[in-house]
C-alpha cells in the first residue's frame, strides 16, 4: 500500500508558486520564458543554498531540457526539410491528388485526418505518426480549406490524446499502470474501456462542435509558413517529381513494416522515420536538381533546423522549469533529489483529502493531471497506478477503474494535449503556436474529463 505522506519544503512552495505564476501569465497571453528563468534561479538558490548554485541551475536545467527535446527538434527539422524538397519538386501535389476527392469539405477533412492519425498512432505511437501523417497529409488538408490550427487539433486529440491514453495495441501505458497497481494489463483495458471510449468520444465531438465554423477559413501563407501546393505543369509532370511522389509513401510504408518485424517503438521508430525522411530529401534533391543537389540539401537542412529552433527556443526554457517537477530533478540538482517536486505535491494532496469512492476518483484525476504538468504523460503512471490500489483498499472501489482514470488524465495533460510544452511536435509540424493549440484543446479536454468522471462514478 502506498504511503500517502510527503514532506513539503520551501522548494515545494516556490515551485508551486512558479506553476501558478506561469499558468497565469499564459492565460494573460504573455510569454513565459522570463518567468521560468527567474523561478529556476530561485529553485536552484533554495536547493543549493548558494548564489552560484542558483545560477548554475538555470543553465543545467536548460541543458537538460535541450537534450530531452533534441530528438523532437531533429525530427521536426528533417521532416520540414523533406517537405520543402517535396514542395520544390511538385511531388507533394502529386502525392495528395488521389485523396483530394475524399475530402469534400473542411469538416470531413478534419475527421479523415483525425482517424488517420489515430490509426497510425495506435500501431506506431504518436511521435513517429506525427512525422508520417504531417509530411504526407498536411499539405492536402490545408489546401482543402482546413486551417492549420484545426489540423493540429485533430492530429493532437486523436493521436496524443485517444491513441496514447488507451494504447490497447502496443499497451505501453496500461502495462506501466497495471504493474504499479499489481493487476494484469488486460484488466485495465477491459474494465477501463468505457472510460477510454467516453473520454475519446466526448473530447473529439466537443472539439469538432465548438470549432466547426472556424474550420472553413482558408489558410493564408502566413498561417502555414509554406508555399501552396505547386501546380505548374513543368514541376508536376517531371519524372523526378513523379518518382519521388510514388517512392516517398512506399518508403514510409517500408518503415512501418520494419517497425512490426523488429518491434521498433518510441524513439527507435521515430529515428527510423526521421532517417528515411533525410534520405528521401537527399534523393529528391539529387534527382530533381542534379548538379545543384549539394547546395539544395544544405538549403533544405538549414531551412528545417531554423524552423525547428525557432519553434523550440522558448519551449526549452519552459520545459526546463517543468522537468524539475518530475524525474528530471535528479539530473538537474543531483542525486540528493530523487522525487519530482510535483509528484511530492500529488502524494501530499492524496494524503490530506478525506476519501470516499467518488472523492478518490476525482483525486486520482487531479493527481494524474498534476504529474502530467512536466510534459511527460508516462512519468506519472507509476504513481497513479500505485494510488489506484491504495484508493481501492480505502474505499472499496475498482482498482482498474482508478488506474484507468489516472492514466487518462496523466496522458491527456502531459502526453499531451493541454500543456504547450507537451504538444510541440504537432504544433511544429502544423506551424501553429503551442500555447494557442493548448488553449484551443482545453475546453474539449475538460468536457472529456467531466464525462469520464461521471461514467467512472457509475462503474465504481
Amino acid at each position: 500500500m502506498l504511503e500517502l505522506t510527503s514532506a513539503l519544503t520551501a522548494l515545494h512552495i516556490i515551485y508551486l508558486i512558479g506553476v501558478i505564476v506561469i499558468l497565469t501569465v499564459m492565460v494573460l497571453r504573455r510569454d513565459t520564458p522570463v518567468v521560468c528563468i527567474i523561478f529556476l534561479f530561485l529553485l536552484g538558490l533554495t536547493a543549493t543554498g548558494t548564489l552560484a548554485g542558483g545560477i548554475q541551475t538555470v543553465f543545467n536545467a536548460t541543458l537538460y531540457a535541450a537534450k530531452e527535446f533534441m530528438e523532437i527538434i531533429a525530427t521536426i527539422a528533417l521532416i520540414t526539410a523533406l517537405s520543402k524538397c517535396l514542395s520544390d519538386l511538385g511531388s507533394d501535389y502529386l502525392m495528395m491528388k488521389p485523396l483530394a476527392g475524399i475530402m469534400c469539405s473542411s469538416s470531413v477533412t478534419w475527421w479523415v485526418l483525425g482517424f488517420v492519425m489515430l490509426f497510425f498512432s495506435l500501431f506506431l505511437w504518436p511521435s513517429p505518426s506525427v512525422a508520417l501523417v504531417g509530411a504526407i497529409m498536411l499539405p492536402l488538408v490545408i489546401q482543402k480549406g482546413l486551417n492549420p490550427l484545426a489540423a493540429a487539433m485533430a492530429m493532437n486529440l486523436f493521436g496524443h490524446g485517444i491513441a496514447l491514453s488507451y494504447d490497447f495495441i502496443i499497451q505501453g501505458a496500461p502495462a506501466i499502470s497495471a504493474s504499479a497497481a499489481g493487476i494484469d494489463t488486460t484488466e485495465i483495458l477491459t474494465a477501463g474501456s468505457p472510460l477510454f471510449i467516453t473520454m475519446g468520444a466526448a473530447t473529439v465531438l466537443s472539439a469538432f462542435l465548438l470549432n466547426r465554423k472556424s474550420m472553413d477559413r482558408p489558410a493564408s501563407l502566413s498561417d502555414t509558413g509554406s508555399n501552396p501546393l505547386p501546380k505548374s505543369q513543368n514541376s508536376i509532370n517531371s519524372k523526378a517529381a513523379l518518382f519521388i511522389a510514388v517512392f516517398t509513401p512506399l518508403a514510409f510504408l517500408g518503415d512501418i513494416l520494419l517497425m512490426f518485424l523488429f518491434g521498433l517503438r518510441g524513439g527507435d521508430a521515430t529515428s527510423l522515420v526521421s532517417g528515411t525522411a533525410t534520405l528521401l530529401m537527399v534523393l529528391g534533391a539529387a534527382l530533381g536538381f542534379k548538379g545543384q543537389a549539394p547546395e539544395k540539401v544544405t538549403d533544405y537542412l538549414t531551412h528545417g533546423f531554423l524552423f525547428a529552433i525557432r519553434i523550440f527556443a522558448p519551449v526549452i526554457l519552459i520545459g526546463a522549469f517543468f522537468f524539475m517537477g518530475g524525474e528530471g530533478i535528479t539530473s538537474i540538482l543531483g542525486e540528493k533529489y530523487q522525487s519530482g517536486i510535483m509528484n511530492d505535491w500529488a502524494v501530499w494532496l492524496a494524503g490530506k483529502t478525506p476519501l470516499n469512492p467518488y472523492m478518490a476518483a476525482f483525486l486520482q484525476m487531479v493527481v494524474g493531471a498534476l504529474t502530467g504538468l512536466d510534459g511527460s504523460g508516462f512519468s506519472g503512471l507509476p504513481l497513479t497506478g500505485a494510488l489506484s490500489k491504495t484508493f481501492s483498499l480505502i474505499t472499496g472501489g475498482s482498482v482498474p477503474v482508478f488506474a484507468a482514470l489516472g492514466q487518462i488524465t496523466a496522458i491527456f495533460v502531459g502526453g499531451g494535449t493541454i500543456v504547450p510544452w507537451g504538444i510541440i511536435p504537432v504544433a511544429a509540424i502544423c506551424n501553429v503556436s503551442p500555447t494557442k493549440l493548448a488553449r484551443q484543446n482545453l475546453v474539449p479536454v475538460l468536457v472529456g474529463f467531466a464525462c469520464t468522471f461521471a461514467v467512472a462514478c457509475l462503474l465504481l
